[in-house]
């Protein structure tokens, strides 16, 4: 009932906000220009049932606006169809359907993919997009074979998924690693079969269990004895010290124990999505603009790289967490949503490159992806949009008139396009 009421209330308070803070979030305006810039660079990649396999993905920019793109191995393989997905969700243009099945099918390889813990990014958020959205029975069969890949690397002795294959490390589980357990509660209402649920409350225990310092801030590793499950440390490896909270392990921590939430009822959990989202927020509410610094104890903030992912993927989790415990979250992530669509994070129109958001850091201390669009910035951004249309019934009202898939994006003129869109033998390996 308290459930209940906390979602009719959300939804209320967004709904009669709505008419000023769509002002303030163009929902409309971001969908053209998400559709925009990935036209343009679809219109350079021919996508056939031979060529899907070799598809090249989108990542990031380097320093210069050269485009990073990857293979389907890479662990940000996913998001790229995932966005296509949400675009087609917000416009239910046909073509768009298309477009992202083709970018979907180039993963499917990845199924058979046990040396990574990241197929929750790679399948779900791009076979579990299209499966929610089709209903397409193959989408299924990727994705229970995928999960079975996953579920590979549980260790009963540690009670955790296995994160990186790394030498450095004896059996690491980062706070990233919570994401890929929706995927798995999915899993077993999709086959019957509970060890997928199992695994994923194993893993979510062991988090709980060791993951937050008091101040509830999170540790980005924890390491343990694979034989004795015994925790050796607790340490950063994106984040800035084994003392200091990276943020966006800390708005990975909200989204993943919102959605335990969501699917075991265990009260610990929503206190946990709780007293880690206060502590996020209570960071971000210190910057005027309220987008985190990368970590929330770097030396040199005010100064310090922002990270605009952490935002979206906190803004996101936020709106979900409003049905459980109330409005006041609810409000937290209009207020990411409103900085995030401001000129200083949201490309311009007619910018040339395949992003939507601006100023991101993937691995500072590894001085890596600083400063740079990020396409998981860009997927956790339009699924907060979404959410946010959702609650204020903005994305069930209405479909978006968007360029079609075939046409490059407005106002790029094409050899400006050629410098940051590959050719269409870029697209391929």
């Amino acid at each position: 009932m308290k459930k209940s009421f906390y979602r009719l209330l959300s939804a209320l308070l967004i709904f009669f906000a709505s008419s000023t803070a769509n002002a303030q979030i163009p929902i409309q305006k971001i969908i053209h220009l998400a559709a925009a810039k990935y036209s343009a660079y679809i219109a350079n990649c021919s996508v056939s049932a031979a060529a899907a396999a070799t598809l090249r993905y989108p990542r990031t920019l380097k320093p210069d606006g050269t485009l990073v793109a990857t293979d389907a191995s890479d662990w940000t393989s996913g998001f790229f169809p995932g966005c296509l997905w949400y675009v087609y969700r917000f416009t239910h243009d046909e073509q768009y359907k298309q477009t992202a099945q083709e970018w979907t099918t180039g993963l499917a390889a990845q199924q058979f993919n046990t040396h990574t813990h990241d197929l929750g990014f790679m399948l779900y958020d791009s076979y579990g997009q299209g499966y929610a959205i089709t209903g397409d029975t193959a989408y299924r069969s990727v994705l229970l074979q995928g999960a079975r890949s996953l579920s590979t690397r549980f260790h009963a002795n540690v009670g955790a998924i296995r994160s990186w294959d790394n030498p450095d490390f004896n059996y690491p589980v980062i706070i990233d690693n919570l994401m890929n357990l929706e995927y798995l509660f999915w899993a077993t209402k999709a086959s019957g079969d509970s060890s997928f649920y199992k695994i994923a409350l194993a893993h979510a225990n062991t988090d709980l269990r060791y993951r937050f310092r008091p101040d509830n801030s999170s540790y980005h590793v924890l390491d343990f004895d694979s034989t004795t499950g015994k925790l050796l440390r607790r340490m950063t490896h994106q984040g800035y010290s084994d003392s200091s909270c990276w943020a966006r392990g800390q708005a990975w921590g909200i989204y993943g124990y919102t959605v335990l939430y969501r699917e075991t009822h265990d009260p610990r959990f929503l206190q946990r999505a709780i007293l880690t989202a206060d502590y996020f927020l209570k960071h971000t509410d210190k910057i005027p603009d309220h987008i985190p610094y990368w970590d929330f104890q770097a030396p040199d903030i005010p100064n310090a790289p922002r990270d605009a992912s952490a935002a979206a993927v906190a803004a996101s989790a936020l709106f979900e967490l409003s049905a459980y415990a109330g409005p006041h979250y609810s409000e937290k992530a209009v207020q990411l949503l409103k900085a995030l669509c401001s000129p200083r994070y949201l490309a311009p129109a007619g910018s040339t490159d395949c992003f939507l958001l601006r100023h991101s850091t993937g691995h500072k201390p590894h001085n890596s992806e600083i400063d740079v669009p990020l396409i998981y910035a860009d997927y956790y951004f339009l699924e907060a949009l979404w959410r946010y249309g959702k609650s204020t019934g903005y994305a069930a009202s209405r479909a978006i008139t968007a360029p079609a898939p075939s046409t490059p994006a407005r106002q790029a003129p094409s050899q400006t396009l050629s410098a940051h869109i590959p050719s269409a033998a870029a697209c391929s390996r």
